[in-house]
């Protein structure tokens, strides 16, 4: 296998950052922009103006998200056929993606997670591997069915700002459902083994467990669109399914620009898609709210969870 050069594999470690820091700044630069002329008063008061039921609705629609994205988890445990118990999957999955899901680098940060608990329960390090793979994938895998079917029959415009080549999604949608039926194709084809391609690691799965595992990501691609749905103002000048589209246009650029948790991109994207008749001081308080129910609480209840965890186990351990 060919060795690049030291200098060019810092280099190509550095461009995901550089990237992300350009696409940040532009994003707060823009954000700056469209919100300095309203006060804070404004925002606290768009913030207050979300009334109670649909604050309920938006924590009810968080909890059931989480427990979905859990849901990988489990369907990897059953992927290495390892018998480990639900209650540690759960909790493995659900503080692994609250941790990744605000501190972004996915690949990092929830990797660490995953192995710091599957490794203290037995799992072998190339089961921990299989599991991370297998959780990875099936991120891309929901993202590449619900994008590609929204971005055909919802096609956004894409704003000018990312600088991208086309005009609209239609074009990603072709490319994201051309991906999902290349590889439908080949784990009915694949004999069972992984596909590598450079440092990435994509699991051969049969049939019926890669049909579930597409099941579980739409729902969750579904619930947290529905979350920050649930707390836009009503009655919402849009329809769930055009609000989906943008939804996701506004998490792909987030995703791609490296940000953590896509902060100020996806706010841009968000900002520059809905209807003008939500106005940038009430969509900055709903999604400042959003934050808050869909990143923070979760992330706060994680960290209780993984700390309550380890005092448990670290007195277990000491007892004689």
């Amino acid at each position: 296998m060919r060795r690049f050069h030291p200098a060019l594999h810092r280099l190509a470690q550095c461009v995901p950052l550089v990237c992300g820091g350009v696409f940040f700044a532009i994003a707060l630069w823009r954000l700056w922009q469209e919100f300095q002329t309203y006060r804070l008063a404004d925002v606290l008061q768009s913030l207050g103006e979300i009334s109670h039921p649909y604050l309920l609705g938006a924590i009810a629609l968080t909890i059931c998200n989480y427990t979905t994205l859990a849901g990988y988890d489990l369907l990897a445990i059953r992927y290495i056929r390892h018998p480990l118990a639900v209650p540690k999957t759960m909790l493995a999955g659900f503080v692994s993606y609250a941790i990744s899901n605000s501190v972004g680098f996915t690949l990092l940060s929830g990797s660490a997670v995953r192995y710091h608990f599957y490794s203290r329960w037995g799992l072998s390090a190339g089961d921990i591997v299989n599991v991370i793979a297998f959780c990875n994938l099936s991120f891309w895998v929901g993202l590449c069915a619900v994008g590609g079917v929204m971005f055909l029959i919802e096609p956004a415009d894409v704003p000018d700002f990312l600088h991208l080549p086309i005009e609209s999604v239609h074009p990603l949608g072709v490319v994201f459902l051309s991906t999902l039926l290349g590889y439908f194709v080949w784990n009915l084809w694949g004999r069972g083994r992984s596909l590598r391609i450079g440092g990435w690691v994509i699991p051969h799965l049969p049939l019926r467990l890669s049909l579930m595992q597409i099941t579980v990501t739409v729902i969750d691609w579904l619930l947290s669109a529905g979350s920050l749905y649930m707390l836009l103002p009503h009655p919402v000048p849009l329809s769930y399914l055009g609000f989906f589209d943008i939804f996701l246009l506004a998490q792909v650029s987030g995703i791609l620009s490296n940000v953590p948790g896509g902060l100020g991109v996806f706010e841009t994207v968000m900002l520059v898609l809905l209807p003008k008749s939500i106005t940038p001081a009430t969509l900055l308080g709903t999604l400042l709210a959003f934050r808050g129910i869909y990143y923070f609480l979760p992330l706060a209840i994680a960290l209780l969870s993984f700390g309550f965890y380890e005092w448990r186990h670290h007195c277990s351990s000491s007892k004689p």
